[in-house]
């Protein structure tokens, strides 16, 4: 079985949905079941609705789960399995403070040795802390595993000291409830990010001591990098996928760029179905993958020229097929939706009403002092367009038709004409050809030119 196992203590970043998609891929492939754990050990820092949250947007993304688990509902399993470590010997109690172990961190600091943390201190403390931790005894010798993406990695046995499994609440520590579940659930192959490398070896060692022998996979993820070139954090927008969608990116053209990056694929375009038929979780690089953000952007377009004209304009907020064909001439110069909806509500926006708030707001922008320059041309020519339109239909008229009779109505030539006319319109004074807007603005021009 593979799970992907999340925490609803924030947003869900890019690295978490990378997991889940490898994760899903994998279950699909694999002809096996795909278990979506929700790890909410952290009662402190569990936010409310964030468990539902995580669900929708996997959702979105196409990713579906044969079973759902919330780790808290085995927690009576997580404790006895650690009375009975500490039945057989591999577990003990540790009554020692957090401020003894903080001092002894310092004392290791100033030796400029790695701390270790001492078997003996263990009772050191037990008459004055009633609320022992319990310890999984570190490990006596080497551990080592391959990895699929890493190869090999090893870990002296000085490296894996005695851990915690239980806190002093009774409540289990990430890497013991970890461990319980995936041997409870039968998981046999794990894939997360690399920052999980140093947790490997302990729940391999939880595993070895509660005699669970099934053999285990494992791929670590390399981390992202942010345009800097350090790893992504909070603070990188592109690192929050609900950030993403806010933007405007498609969720399949996310998944496309998540399952593309670092990795060796057959085209550059696909969708997650298509990813089914050659994904090879081995061909991903063992180096960071730099997040490209332009990258992602002409994905973006990509998926946008294969949504179908209704459905484009539906994501738009319009009801008329149309709409959505007048956004795809627009991808030549926008990425996002929200990019396209910006051009798209321009050209329906009340141009004289337009013209006035971008007059009020006092831009300092090329693109509104460009139109303010016009500000006497464009009012003239919009009477003349609404005239013409009071006097003939030209919803079946050809650009030039109609930009010649325009030109001889209102004796505008040159800049003087066709920046006015861009901007009646469009809403702008530069873009995609008119020629090759107006047979789809022709059907709208009494909406597009009202004042």
């Amino acid at each position: 079985m593979l799970r992907f196992a999340p925490s609803p203590t924030g947003d869900m970043h890019t690295g978490n949905l990378r997991a889940a998609i490898f994760n899903y891929i994998l279950a699909k492939q694999k002809n096996e079941k795909f278990l979506l754990r929700i790890e909410d050990t952290d009662t402190a820092r569990n936010i409310e609705g964030k468990d539902k949250e995580i669900m929708f947007l996997l959702n979105l993304f196409g990713i579906t789960w044969d079973n759902l688990v919330y780790q808290s509902d085995n927690f009576p399993r997580h404790r006895q399995l650690a009375e009975y470590l500490i039945s057989k010997g591999d577990a003990f109690y540790c009554y020692c403070t957090k401020e003894f172990l903080e001092q002894k961190r310092e004392e290791a600091k100033e030796r400029r040795e790695a701390f270790r943390y001492d078997d003996s201190w263990a009772e050191l403390e037990k008459a004055s802390n009633p609320k022992p931790v319990v310890r999984l005894r570190g490990s006596k010798e080497e551990i080592k595993f391959v990895d699929c993406i890493k190869g090999e990695i090893q870990f002296a046995p000085n490296e894996v000291d005695s851990f915690v499994i239980l806190k002093e609440d009774g409540i289990p520590t990430y890497n013991f409830a970890c461990a319980v579940d995936d041997m409870l659930y039968d998981v046999d192959f794990i894939v997360r990010g690399e920052d999980h490398v140093s947790n490997t070896p302990k729940q391999m060692l939880i595993h070895k001591d509660l005699n669970y022998n099934k053999e285990m996979k494992f791929a670590h993820l390399p981390i992202l990098l942010n345009d800097e070139g350090k790893k992504m954090s909070k603070r990188d927008n592109a690192s929050s996928v609900q950030w993403l969608l806010d933007s405007g990116f498609l969720p399949q053209a996310i998944v496309n760029y998540l399952i593309l990056m670092g990795n060796k694929t057959p085209c550059e375009v696909f969708t997650l179905q298509d990813s089914l038929e050659w994904f090879d979780i081995c061909k991903i690089a063992k180096a960071p993958a730099h997040f490209d953000m332009d990258k992602l952007k002409f994905l973006n377009r990509e998926h946008f020229k294969r949504i179908n004209e209704q459905d484009l304009a539906v994501l738009l907020g319009y009801k008329d097929a149309s709409i959505g064909a007048l956004a795809k001439i627009y991808l030549q110069e926008a990425s996002t939706l929200n990019e396209i909806r910006e051009k798209i509500d321009k050209i329906f926006a009340n141009k004289t009403l337009l013209l006035n708030q971008i007059q009020e707001s006092a831009q300092s922008e090329i693109q509104s002092n460009e139109i303010l320059e016009f500000k006497a041309e464009i009012i003239d020519l919009q009477k003349v367009i609404l005239g013409m339109l009071e006097s003939q239909d030209w919803a079946k008229s050809e650009f030039n038709t109609f930009k010649e009779s325009a030109m001889q109505i209102s004796a505008l030539k040159g800049k003087k004409f066709f920046k006015p006319l861009r901007f009646l319109l469009t809403g702008f004074v530069n873009g995609p050809e008119l020629s090759d807007l107006f047979p789809i603005l022709r059907l709208f021009l009494k909406d597009i030119v009202r004042s």
